[in-house]
């Protein structure tokens, strides 16, 4: 299954169509809204397009040396670009 999804395209709530990416994260777009009295959201602002989902955060130095990568030859979700070491559940 894992092999098997990476890539797949399915249709997105706001019309678009989502990809699955290498990370297991999916590209969606990016919504900002207000809360309105009735309990629904107004869409304030929203991308142009797409963004890509990321398992690791680039703002954080603790996090921005690792990646997800669930294709060959990585195969890991906590891999150090640095160390070229997988760690965590997956050594």
């Amino acid at each position: 299954v894992q092999k098997a999804i990476i890539g797949i395209e399915y249709p997105n709530l706001t019309g678009g169509m989502s990809k699955m990416l290498p990370n297991h994260h999916i590209s969606k777009p990016v919504l900002i809204g207000e809360i309105q009295e009735d309990g629904q959201f107004l869409t304030v602002w929203q991308t142009n397009k797409l963004v890509d989902g990321d398992a690791w955060s680039d703002f954080l130095p603790e996090s921005k040396p690792i990646i997800a990568d669930w294709t060959a030859p990585i195969s890991c979700g906590n891999f150090n670009t640095e160390t070229k070491k997988c760690s965590g559940q997956n050594y």
